[in-house]
Order: C-alpha cells, then sequence, then structure tokens
C-alpha cells in the first residue's frame, strides 16, 4: 500500500494499476475487432474480385430434371442463391429476389437458386411462391459446394454475385436485405 504524504494511506481504489488498464483497454479493443470482423462478414463486406469460373463452371438438374449449365448466364449480372425449403431466413428473403428478377431481368440480372433439398420440396416450393427464376438441385452435397465458394460456416443462406465479366461482385452469408441488393445490382448495372 502507498502512502501519500498528504492524504494518509491510499485506499485500494486510489493504487494505480497500469498493467491491469492496459489489459483491460487490449480485451476490449480485441473484442471490438472481432465483432466489427464478425459483422463485416455476416454483412457481406467481405466482397472479392476473384474469378467466378468455379460457378460458372457448375451444370446442375432444375427441378424437373433437366441438367443446366450456370455458364448459359454468363455476361449477366449473375445472382446464385444457396437455399433450402426447411431454412427460415431462405424463405424471408426470397420474394425480394422474385421481386428483383421481375424488375431487372430484362436489365440483364439472373438468379439462380441452388436448392440444399429434395426436388419434391423444391418443386412443391416453386409453386407456392411463385419464383421465377431457375431453382437448380444441389441437394444436401450443395453445402460442399458452397464451402468450396467461400462459405466457410456452411450455413444458409449464402449468395454469390457475379459481374458481367463473370468476376465474384460480392458474397453473402445470410439474408441479403432488399436495400443492399437494390444498390448491388444498380451499381453492376450501371458499370456495364
Amino acid at each position: 500500500m502507498t502512502v501519500d504524504s498528504n492524504t494518509g494511506p491510499a485506499s485500494p481504489s486510489m493504487v494505480r494499476r497500469p498493467g491491469r488498464r492496459l489489459l483491460i483497454i487490449a480485451g476490449i479493443a480485441l473484442v471490438a475487432l472481432a465483432v466489427g470482423a464478425g459483422t463485416a462478414y455476416f454483412r457481406g463486406s467481405h466482397d472479392a474480385t476473384r474469378d467466378g469460373s468455379a460457378i460458372l463452371g457448375l451444370v446442375l438438374p432444375d427441378a424437373q430434371g433437366r441438367q443446366q449449365a450456370l455458364a448459359q448466364w454468363r455476361g449477366k449480372v449473375l445472382v446464385v442463391n444457396f437455399w433450402a425449403t426447411w431454412c427460415a431466413p431462405c424463405r424471408e428473403e426470397m420474394p425480394e429476389f422474385v421481386a428483383a428478377q421481375a424488375r431487372d431481368g430484362a436489365k440483364g440480372v439472373q438468379f439462380v437458386g441452388i436448392a440444399v433439398d429434395d426436388p419434391a420440396k423444391v418443386r412443391s416450393f416453386i409453386e407456392e411462391i411463385g419464383l421465377n427464376y431457375p431453382a437448380l438441385i444441389g441437394g444436401y452435397g450443395a453445402i460442399e459446394l458452397s464451402k468450396t465458394l467461400g462459405n466457410d460456416l456452411a450455413a444458409l443462406p449464402f449468395t454469390i454475385v457475379l459481374d458481367r465479366q463473370g468476376r465474384v461482385a460480392h458474397t453473402q452469408l445470410g439474408p441479403l436485405k432488399a436495400a443492399t441488393l437494390d444498390s448491388l445490382l444498380g451499381k453492376l448495372l450501371n458499370a456495364a
């Protein structure tokens, strides 16, 4: 304990512990950094300029069993969404995708859903929501496929957006909010 000649013994709360303060500040900084990185990841801020050839190289069956190559949409702004009928956030964001496809399809936007699901359930869901873009069947192996494309947490929904040149312009783990989607599509369509 220290003694101040003017006031007498210092109380424990008055004793300075610079090492402890530094540890607390460093801990707070690390937590803030982790929260910021996590928030950026879930908001899709980890955009990339990666080559999208792995996505354009995919060939998967549609809900009717016909093989569909994603390369057929090369030259368009391509929004590829990994989803499932049992995924509540997926189901919530899909009406926004339907609206954007209706609004921007003629301008050069193409949405494609890759279902991590059973084909019969996908066909039923397509009718239920009036899906106006292709739903390809990736089955339960599509989660592994999405991991190779940047879905490190193997969670749904997961969306990849390619620009007209076939480069990955945006990735999103978790729901893609309408305002973010609209802004992104506007930028990519105007860049062409």
